[in-house]
Parts: structure tokens; sequence; C-alpha cells
């Protein structure tokens, strides 16, 4: 194989001069096998250009190898008496350990360094592609993307040239991710063929992956049987369907014997699923289980599933329990291979949510965490947003990190720089870096894609992008919905303040403000009883308006405007100064980026592209801190405490 170079396309965390401490030296790999070819490869081209060299044998400076005792996917790195060396559990855990040597750059070969033992936290750390081969009429080639089109797909077909997906996968194995699926989850008519007579673009996709240890997942129709198959009913109890997707399954595996397995979603949102036949979520998930499990093969089924036909009247129907109500009950009967695949909070990836009670309940059924990179709800990539901090959170929550998998939304495209924005590789890099450490510092983890991405930058620039990222995830949490309530968006696309957008629609999603107060009654005394679905203390925590936290008060309280928070501030005078900041810590930041103009801090193109989205960035931030300062001024008739102007 050939490492992949695109000289038209921003090399991310991954530049040549990455891999000059490795490069410029003797390095020795003791393993065989397809993922020790790719070390290997990537070895020769570091030294080729570095001028160090990659050795059969005799002295030198790295030795790559294999240790059993390791473990699947994990390494040891150490250095003594001036080798480095870097033992792999199996080919997967030297390709990882070799990127860590990478990332150390010539840290890894300066004085000595005691054993040190990595292993991942999460067995299956992945991503979800939510592309479209057909360019939807709404949602565009990449649902919820805002980096360009798709990097498999373009006019209706698999891209000729599959360079760019090599890269990605090379990216990808860099910060630890291992598997992928490569498709919308919401899967329409023609990409529902990729299970069938158009398998082979997917065999080819996993060709460019399969180099560095990535194995492929496909999102699945639950109607396939009938849309695919012909047959007149997709009932996950019928012998003949259950004999479809056991046939149809090993086709697949026959032609891609790596594959991972499924992604479904299932009755949510228009998806067909097993509520049509009567049956449950477990039916439907364990039906493909047993198709897959002969294979090696997982299904992971989205818990996403909820009312997108509420009557907004109807304060008793609560989006929120949604999930722990149609699936609680089914603890403990889905087969080991069935995953449950449940969002991080209990609604859709808002700035602030708490953790969904069906992480924390569910412990007789193997769950995996799904967090969204792609910004849909936090600034669409062209907001500067550092999530790393927020998913620490929800991981360190009650052990969230030990529930299984950890998967995401990607957030790639075929943009130049993969994100669009350039700082948004950040994320990408970090979800990796969480999956395989969730105790990771997100600061730390910063740092080791700026050492990367910008070649150990220097201190003005390392400051800078600290300054900018480190809090950016509460500075876009300060302008937007206020204290936990989320939702303020503009429907359909969800970017830029509505305020009341959502408030009389059939999602759910509502605020609840009037003249007196605003929030959402969750408790178990007066509102819905969703806090009742958390175990103790939270239940009781999040009950009580005394201990329940500021961030998330009007997530689980209707409160009076007046309402004195903990921090001792009101509500209303909250929702003023936390606006008027938010905006203000945009303007700062674009005034710290200006300050590295002309510096050749960074490339003239990334800073082009930066500069240009923090002008956009103040702009929606301005937009937002006016839109619901005015809203509230006009709902409560509280003044600004401070006489700052409310339009």
């Amino acid at each position: 194989m050939s490492i992949p170079e695109l000289t038209d396309v921003h090399p991310a965390w991954l530049p040549p001069e990455a891999f000059r401490a490795i490069g410029s030296r003797r390095t020795l790999v003791q393993a065989d096998g397809p993922l020790a070819d790719t070390v290997r490869e990537e070895v020769a081209q570091a030294a080729a250009r570095y001028g160090g060299s990659l050795t059969d044998a005799g002295p030198s400076d790295l030795v790559l190898t294999l240790s059993e005792a390791e473990g699947a996917d994990g390494y040891a790195i150490s250095l003594r008496d001036g080798v480095t060396t870097v033992a792999g559990g199996d080919p997967a855990g030297l390709l990882y350990g070799f990127f860590h040597a990478v990332r150390l750059g010539e840290a890894a070969f300066e004085g000595e360094r005691p054993v040190e033992h990595h292993r991942p936290a999460m067995r299956r750390r992945m991503l979800d592609h939510w592309d479209n081969i057909d360019v939807h009429p709404v949602m565009g080639q990449v649902e919820r993307g805002y980096a360009g089109g798709s990097i498999f797909w373009a006019g209706g077909a698999l891209r000729a040239d599959l360079t760019r997906v090599r890269a990605y996968a090379r990216l990808l194995a860099a910060s630890g991710v291992n598997a992928v699926a490569i498709n919308n989850v919401n899967v329409h008519a023609t990409e529902a063929h990729l299970l069938t007579d158009r398998l082979g673009e997917v065999a080819a996709i996993a060709a460019e992956f399969r180099p560095y240890g990535i194995r492929v997942h496909l999102s699945v129709n639950f109607a396939s049987p009938i849309q695919l198959g012909g047959l007149a009913t997709a009932d996950p109890l019928e012998e003949e369907v259950r004999r479809w997707w056991a046939e149809t399954t090993e086709h697949v595996y026959a032609t891609i014997p790596d594959f991972g397995g499924y992604v479904v979603k299932a009755d949510s949102e228009g998806q067909p699923g097993p509520f049509a036949y009567g049956r449950t979520h477990a039916d439907g998930a364990n039906m493909l289980a047993e198709a897959l499990a002969p294979f090696g093969g997982v299904v992971h089924w989205r818990a996403f599933v909820y009312n997108h036909r509420q009557d907004w009247r109807d304060r008793s129907t609560d989006r929120a329990r949604a999930a722990y109500d149609h699936f609680a009950p089914l603890d403990g009967r889905f087969l080991d291979n069935a995953i449950l695949q449940v969002k991080h909070g209990p609604m859709d990836f808002q700035p602030r949510e708490p953790v969904s009670p069906v992480i924390l309940q569910m412990q007789g059924t193997r769950l995996a965490v799904e967090l969204q990179v792609t910004q849909e709800y936090t600034g669409q990539q062209r907001h500067v947003c550092y999530l790393a901090p927020m998913w620490s959170e929800v991981l360190a929550f009650e052990d969230v990190a030990e529930a299984g998998d950890l998967v995401a939304v990607s957030n790639v495209g075929d943009d130049r720089f993969w994100t669009g924005h350039p700082l948004a590789q950040a994320n990408l890099y970090a979800f990796g870096r969480l999956a395989w450490d969730p105790g990771l510092d997100p600061a730390a983890i910063l740092d080791e894609w700026m050492d990367l991405t910008f070649a150990r930058p220097g201190e003005p620039l390392r400051r800078t992008l600290h300054a900018m990222m480190d809090g950016s995830w509460r500075t876009y949490e300060r302008y937007t919905a206020p204290l936990g309530v989320g939702f303020m968006v503009r429907p359909g696309h969800h970017y830029g303040p509505d305020v009341d957008g959502y408030e009389y629609t059939p999602w759910g999603t509502y605020h609840f403000a009037d003249r007196d107060g605003v929030g959402v009654d969750r408790t178990r005394a007066t509102g819905t009883g969703f806090t009742g679905q958390y175990p103790e203390p939270w239940s009781d925590i999040y009950e009580s308006l005394e201990t329940c936290p500021d961030e998330l008060l009007l997530f689980f309280h209707h409160v009076p405007y007046g309402h004195v928070l903990q921090s001792g501030s009101t509500v209303i005078q909250h929702i003023y100064d936390t606006h008027f900041a938010g905006a203000e810590e945009v303007a700062e930041s674009r005034l710290l980026w200006e300050k590295l103009a002309g510096s050749g801090a960074v490339a003239p193109d990334v800073y082009a592209r930066v500069r240009e989205l923090l002008d956009e960035q103040l702009r929606c931030a301005e937009e937002w801190r006016d839109q619901v300062n005015a809203y509230f001024f006009r709902k409560s008739g509280v003044p600004d405490a401070h006489g700052r102007h409310i339009p």
C-alpha cells in the first residue's frame, strides 16, 4: 500500500512535519501482516523524507514489535539505553503505538521512559456518517453536515478516486477510532441498496479503511425485506423475514469478511420499525443480532425513539421521557451482540443536557453512548466550539464511560479543511482520544492536536488557541439557550436564534416561557415525572429547586423570572448577563486571532478561513444576544440591572 498524500487537502493532525522525529532515526519493525505493513510503510515514507532508515536488523533507535501481554488494541511504550520500544498487543495495537510515538515527537527519544501501558477504555470507538448517495432535497448530501459533500459519493455514484478516504482512515487511526458507519441512519431508497446490489461500493470503501484497522458498518432500513427482498412483511418474528436477513448478511460477509455490522434507526421520525407489527425493539434488534452473530458482527440499535407528533398543548407528554419509557422495560432482553445506542442526553445534542437516564439505569444491556461531533446545535462548524470539555463531563458522570462503545456523528465532508472550520478538526481528534481514554484532560488533548497540526507551535499561537478554545463551549452556551432549556433555534436548519421557533410545533422541544416564568416542569411532584427515571441521588437532586444545578434548572423546573439561582443571580438577570458576556467573549476571540495576522504562526489559508468564520460567529452571537434578551425583557418586563441596551 502507499501512504496517501493529498496536496490540495489540509493534512489536519498528520502533516509531514509530525513524522520528523521518527523519520530521522533508525526503526526496526518486528511484525507481519497487513497492519504491520501499514506501520512499515509509514516509517519508510517518513525515513525517505527525513534521512532515517527502516532496518531489518542491527542497531535501532525505535523498535516496533508485538507482545500478547498488552491485549487487543493495547500497547506499551518504553525508552531504555537509547532505544524506544513500542510493543503492540496485536497488529492494531502496534499501529496505535506507532501513532503514540508520532504524538510524542522528540520526547519519544529523550532520556529514560519506564514502561507505560496503554489500553483503550472502549472496545468500539466509532463514527457514524450521515452521508447520502443522492442529494436529499432538504438535508443535502450529508445530513447535518457542515463541511461540504460526502467523501464517499458524488453525483449519485461512488467516487472514482478514494484516496481521500484512505487519508481519512489514517487520521482516524491516529486518534484511536476503529469503526465507521458510512451512510445516513435515515436510510433513503437509493442508500438501502448498499446492502444488496450496491454492496460493491461498501466493499471498495472498506478496502480503504482496512489498512488502518477500521471496520466498516452500514446503516440499514428495517423494512429492507419489503423494499429489497419483495416480501410482504418485515415482521421480525416471521421466519421468512429472519431467513432473508440471515441470507443477506451471509452475502455481506462473503463480500466483506471484516464487516462490522449494522446501524438501525427504527420507529423514529418516520423510519419503519417493529412497532408496525406489534413487536418490541428487542425483537427487532435480536433478529438482526442473530443474523450477524455467526460472523462476529454487531447491531447498533438507536434508542432515539419518541413521539414527533406531540400536541404542544399537552404538558403531560415529555419527549425527554421517551427513550427510557420505550427501552427500560426491555433491559436484559437484548442479545449480547445487540448494542443499544443512546444519545448522551435525553433530548437531542443540545449545548447542555443532563445525562440520559437510559445510560444510568439499563445495567443488563450492552450500551453505546452517542455524541455528536458535527455541531448541529453548537454552531454548525461556523462557530468555535471545542466540545471535549462537554464530553469529558458526560463521560465522568456516574461512570458513563464504562457503558460500552462510544459513538459519534462525524463532522467530515469534502471541504479542503475536512471540517469546514479548521479549528473544528480538534473536535474530531478529541473524540477519538476520549474514546480511547475518557480520563484525558481536554486541554491536554488540545495541546496534542496543536502540536501535531501546527508542528509544535510557538507560545503566542498556543496561548491564543487555548484562550479561544478552552472555554468556547461555555461561551456558546452563554449566548444561546439559557440554563439548560435548549432548542431556541430556527426550525429545520437549526442555525441561529428563534426563541419560539419550536414552541408550538409537534416536536416536543418547548421552553414554556410566559409573563411569569420559564422552564419545563419535569418533577415528580407537579410535572412530567421525568426526574423519577434517574437513580438516587440524582432523582432527588434534580427534583429539588434547592439542589438542581443552575445550568440545568430550566430543563427540570418552571420558575419565576425572579427565582434566585445558587449563583446568587436571578434567572432574568442571569439571562441578560450571560448573553452579553457570551457575545463579548466571541469579540475577544476575534481580536486575539487578528493579532496573528502576518505573524507566520499559521498558514495564510487557515488564517483567512478562521478569520472569516469568526466574523460570522460574532454576527450570530450578537443576534442571539439581542433576540434572547429582547424576548425575555418583553415577556418579563424586568429591566437589566446594569442598564445595558436591550432592543
